[in-house]
This record gives C-alpha cells, structure tokens and sequence, in this order.
C-alpha cells in the first residue's frame, strides 16, 4: 500500500496534513503538503506574472525603465527558484527556498521603500513597487507566509 493509498484510507479529521515523509527512494521531505501546495500555485501564478510582465517590458520598451524592468525580471527568477525547492523537496530545498524568501522579502522592503522616498527613480513601477500593491500586496505577505511554513516544515520533520 503506497502513502497516499494509507492516506486515502483515514478520516479527512484524522489525517496529518503538516509535512510527509516521501518514498524512502528519494529521501526527501515533502514541502508541498497542506499550505505548501498553496504556496506552491502562488509562487507560480507570481512566476508567471513577473516574468511575462518584465519580457514584455524589457523587449518593447526597456529604455523607459530599465532599473523597474530588470528588477521584475529578478523577481520571475526569485519566484522560480522558490517555486522550485517547495517542489523539489528535502531539507537541503528547504533552506535554499528559506534563504530566498529572506532575499526577496528584503527586495521588496527595499525596492517598497525606495519606491516610496524617490518615486522619479521608477518611472514604470516594478513587481515589488509599493511593496507589491499592484499585486494586492501579495509580494510581501507571500515570502513572510512562505518563511513561516518552511520553518514550521523543519520543526516537524525532527
């Protein structure tokens, strides 16, 4: 019987929906359980946003605003990446993706402030821009959610 077969097998009110342990032939622990499946579609529905956003940008009008642009490119690729380890799974996944959400939400603390103090250094606002509000301020809520699940993840996988 395989985990998810055992799984199926218990009352939805007896199950541990927190963090599982994987087939022993990977030897991962799996992050995209309960609310890291969440993240996991945020962080790819923020992907896909930020880089179409920044390639449209960057390839029709990147002389407008080449800091703004570039720097929601960083972001398509800070996402990715995030998105990535909750995928991928493991411990070594876990602490990438937790170093990553500390860069990115110092980015959007940052870049939010910046944006805020010297508005004429933006012409064309970024991802992080007003720390995300043009995102409904998803861009600084998701890595402090994130970081909490993924330190939460490492406490119950001990």
């Amino acid at each position: 019987m395989t985990a998810t077969e055992e799984n199926a097998s218990v009352p939805r009110d007896e199950r541990d929906d927190t963090v599982h342990e994987v087939p022993a032939a990977t030897g991962r622990t799996r992050l995209i359980s309960g609310p890291g499946i969440l993240l996991v579609w945020l962080y790819g529905v923020m992907v896909v946003g930020a880089v179409s956003r920044s390639a449209a940008q960057i390839s029709t009008e990147f002389d407008k605003a080449p800091l703004a642009y570039s720097l929601s490119a960083v972001a398509g690729l800070v996402y990715g990446f995030i998105t990535y380890s909750l995928v991928r799974g493991g411990e070594k996944a876990r602490r990438a993706a937790l170093v990553c959400c500390a860069a990115e939400l110092a980015g959007v603390l940052i870049v939010g402030t910046w944006t805020l103090v010297e508005p004429s250094a933006f012409p064309d606002a970024t991802v992080w821009s007003d720390y995300g509000m043009g995102y409904l301020f998803i861009p600084v809520l998701l890595p402090l959610s994130a970081m909490y699940w993924l330190r939460k993840a490492r406490t119950t996988t001990r």
